[in-house]
This record gives structure tokens, sequence and C-alpha cells, in this order.
């Protein structure tokens, strides 16, 4: 489904991506692990397109490097973004709705009865503020919103930051329930032991390189990456 060859991206002249080569089948999670400042969030920015980047990027066979973000979404390529990023004085469900622009109304009111199955809790609360909702109950709204693009590649960063252990393991249960719907995920996770954990496969990032690549199965029981990664 996806293809990066040689994917670069800088601040200025601090490198943060360098050389990344990746692949994605379809209905494959995908993990993304590796320290703080690694580039992980910067390869997510450069794969939806928000991000200036070198080199090449294919999504189902076609070249997309120089597509801009409102063209990868149409094409199903969706972004949850870091720390929720959820439109506080709007309601839940004027949220999600705006994550359906590029669709019509019958698909869009599709689409919201899938999220609201997904996530009952948005739909008991849908007339009420975003900004008003808990940490996990806005996680849940801002992957709502980005379902309701129908994405065919879900880029998910950092979805448990900050929440309590209880809601991480909700949270992680959606995942694995997206993955069970033939939604391709790519998923950017510090808790590296819990998103190794559901990962088909997954791929270790140290100062903007990709340096280790495998199943979950296999980097969960890798000595280096357990050393450094999982406090083991």
């Amino acid at each position: 489904m996806l293809e990066v060859r040689g994917l670069e991206a800088s601040y200025g002249r601090i490198p943060a991506l360098r050389g990344i080569d990746l692949d994605i089948k379809a209905g494959e999670l995908v993990a993304l692990v590796g320290a703080n400042g690694a580039g992980k969030s910067t390869l997510l920015r450069a794969l939806s397109g928000v991000q200036p980047a070198s080199g090449n990027v294919f999504f189902e066979h076609q070249n997309i490097s120089a597509a801009r973000p409102e063209r990868r979404v149409s094409l199903g390529i969706v972004q949850v973004p870091e720390g929720r990023q959820v439109f506080g004085p709007l309601s839940v469900e004027d949220n999600l709705s705006l994550g359906a622009y590029r669709r019509g109304r019958a698909q869009s009111a599709q689409s919201l009865e899938r999220v609201y199955g997904l996530f009952p809790v948005l739909a008991e609360r849908r007339r009420q503020a975003a900004g008003t909702l808990s940490g996990g109950e806005q996680q849940m709204l801002a992957i709502g919103r980005a379902l309701m693009a129908r994405p065919r590649l879900l880029l998910l960063d950092e979805p448990s930051m900050g929440l309590a252990p209880r809601l991480v393991a909700e949270i992680f249960a959606c995942v694995r329930r997206l993955r069970a719907a033939d939604t391709a995920l790519l998923l950017v996770e510090q808790n590296a032991r819990a998103a190794l954990a559901i990962a088909d496969r997954g791929y270790v990032m140290e100062t903007g390189r990709i340096v280790l690549a495998a199943t979950g199965a296999e980097l969960l029981a890798d000595a280096g990456v357990r050393a450094a990664y999982l406090g083991l």
C-alpha cells in the first residue's frame, strides 16, 4: 500500500529524516518506536504532506511525493495528530463532521454511525463542547474525526499520551478493532511494549534513521530493543 524510498527532511540546517525506507501492506499494523527526537512525528507529518520532504512516496503504486495534504487525504491517508488538537468550542458532532468535509452527506452519515459504534461515549456527548471532554474522550474524538474521512491508511501519533492506564487500554482496543476492519495503520507510540505487542511489524528509529525492522514479536524479544525502549 505504501512505499517510502529515501525520504529526507530537516528543520533549517538540522536533519530530521535521513534516507527513510519504509513499507506498509494493506490491512497491516506497523509500529514506529524510538526515543523522543528520533524523528517519528516528523515522518508522519511528511507522509501526510504537512512537513516538506524530499524522496519518493508511493501510495498504491501512485507517486504522491509532490501531492498536497488535501490530495493525500482524498486518496485515503489521514493523520491523527499528537496532542489530539480537537476544536474545543465546537460540539463533538461538529468536530466529527469536519473530518468528512470532502465527502457527501450520505457517506458522512454512514461514517458518523460507524464512529458512534466504535465510541458510544461520543454518541452520548454529541452535543457537548469538545473542550469539556476528558483527555481520553478527546483522543477518541480525534480518532473518530480521522475515521470520518474513510482512511485506507491511518497515521496515529502518540494516541496514549497523557492518558490513565485504563484509557490507554481502551485506545489500544480501538486500534485493534480498526486493524480487524482492514484499515492499515502506522502507529507512533512511546509505549513501545504495547505498540509492538499488537503490531504485525515494527521499525526502530534513531536520530532520523531507521536502524532496525522486524516483526512486532521479534522486536519485543530483541535484547537491544528491550534494553533501550522497554525498560528491561
